[in-house]
């Protein structure tokens, strides 16, 4: 593959935007050095780069694109809106009919406020769960890589520059599935801790009612539960994992897969607590969540479009049943090539990420991004094995051929040395103190 166009443009990208890219995890330092890739346009899984390079694509738009790009009923639906406008003085009546389907389908919710992303979602949930108990601290799962842009959870991490020492002490953590940490947290930091806030499912299944009974600790210290959908979300089930696992959060938050890649998220709950963003109450006045492109019609007529599909199609099933395929092939190489201790795909199927391992069995940035090199030279996209509903059979049996190719050259640098193999720099983790 050439990558000519892409290698010429890097620099000016870095020129005129920090950073390169609008998000961190597309960022040059999460690729192959010359390899960085400039997508032109991309159709159900597949993508082509300014280059004319062909990919099989996964992962798609940070997990967000469940569907497939350029979605024809999604696409579609977006489009007739946008047609007669996207963005009013007043709020639109398919503000209402976009809130009536998405709590039809998430039953532990009674209200809804819709945004922009994830952050802003997030963001609002603490907020309320601040105002309700008065409390200022927020206890954060630590197996969970991301929550917001927000002060509150960046502050936690090692790229905490610029964030006040007094905000980062206000945010502590505890660890998923273990029911000790939490009463450890909530017995340090006694009537402090407003809320906790975690993600349903990350690799492992909650165990022994995880869910429910970190739930009943935070009520019996006065703090709320939030769950963290934004990736099980329109994945694990149409109404969440929650109704998996049968948890019914105080206060919950969806994006990424509800519209197929346009920008919308959700932040919902029970109106006890999503009320008081109102203004029909006697309370003293919250600021919940104001942005001026929240509600952008065509935005909202693509969820309501992607929400209906599913309701419609099979959608969850096709992502579990395609990604059990691909796992299956690929453990199944990895198998017989004598390295399934190093690389193997783990994780739901609907929603899996693959490991890439040293010779001694421990996670490896240089093995990572040899992989990564490995596949875009074979015309994957793949930093994660995340299936999408445009996933064929036939795309899947061309991953597992390809990456069959791609570790046996992983093989022979485990034998023989990484640096005969990998070409440039290895990538880095985003979390990370300095470049």
């Amino acid at each position: 593959m050439e990558f000519n166009q892409s290698l010429r443009l890097q620099k000016r990208f870095n020129e005129l935007i920090p950073g390169g890219c609008h998000t961190y995890a597309k960022g040059d330092d999460q690729y192959p050095e010359f390899m960085p890739i400039y997508i032109d346009r991309g159709q159900g899984c597949h993508t082509w780069d300014i280059d004319g390079n062909e990919y099989i694509e996964y992962g798609m738009g940070l997990r967000s694109v469940t569907l497939g790009h350029g979605f024809a009923p999604i696409v579609e639906a977006a489009h007739k809106q946008m047609l007669n406008g996207t963005n009013f003085g007043r709020p639109a009546k398919i503000e209402l009919e976009c809130a009536e389907i998405f709590l039809g389908m998430i039953e532990s919710a009674e209200m809804v406020k819709f945004c922009k992303n994830g952050s802003d979602a997030t963001n609002g949930a603490i907020k309320l769960a601040r105002a309700y108990t008065g409390r200022d601290m927020i206890g954060i799962c630590a197996n969970h890589p991301f929550f917001s842009v927000d002060d509150w959870f960046i502050g936690s991490t090692p790229m905490n520059l610029g964030i006040p020492k007094a905000v980062q002490e206000m945010t502590t953590k505890f660890y998923y599935n273990n029911l000790e940490s939490i009463e450890k947290m909530f017995s340090e930091f006694p009537n402090k801790i407003a809320c906790i806030i975690l993600e349903p499912e990350k690799y492992d299944p909650p165990e022994d009612n995880f869910l429910n009974k970190a739930k009943e600790i935070c009520h019996k210290n006065g703090a709320l539960f939030i769950l963290d959908e934004m990736i099980t979300g329109f994945r694990w089930h149409n109404s969440g994992a929650q109704k998996i696992y049968n948890v019914e959060p105080d206060l919950t938050t969806f994006g990424k897969g509800m519209a197929n890649g346009f920008a919308i998220a959700a932040l919902a709950g029970k109106k006890e607590f999503m009320d008081l963003g109102g203004i029909y109450h006697n309370k003293e006045r919250l600021f919940l969540i104001s942005t001026t492109h929240g509600a952008e019609s065509h935005a909202l007529a693509a969820s309501i479009a992607t929400m209906k599909f599913y309701q419609e199609n099979d959608v969850v099933r096709v992502l579990d049943q395609q990604g059990g395929k691909l796992t299956k092939g690929v453990n199944k190489a990895s198998h017989e090539l004598g390295i399934e201790d190093k690389i193997s795909i783990i994780g739901p199927d609907c929603c899996s990420v693959y490991t890439t391992k040293d010779q001694d069995g421990n996670p490896s940035q240089p093995f990572r991004t040899l992989f990564l090199q490995e596949q875009i030279k074979r015309g994957l996209l793949m930093t994660s094995s995340v299936i999408s509903f445009s996933h064929s059979d036939k795309d899947i049996n061309e991953t597992v051929e390809k990456m069959y190719d791609v570790m046996l050259v992983y093989k022979k640098a485990l034998e023989e040395g990484i640096d005969k193999y990998l070409v440039g720099r290895p990538v880095s983790p985003v979390w990370r103190k300095f470049n």
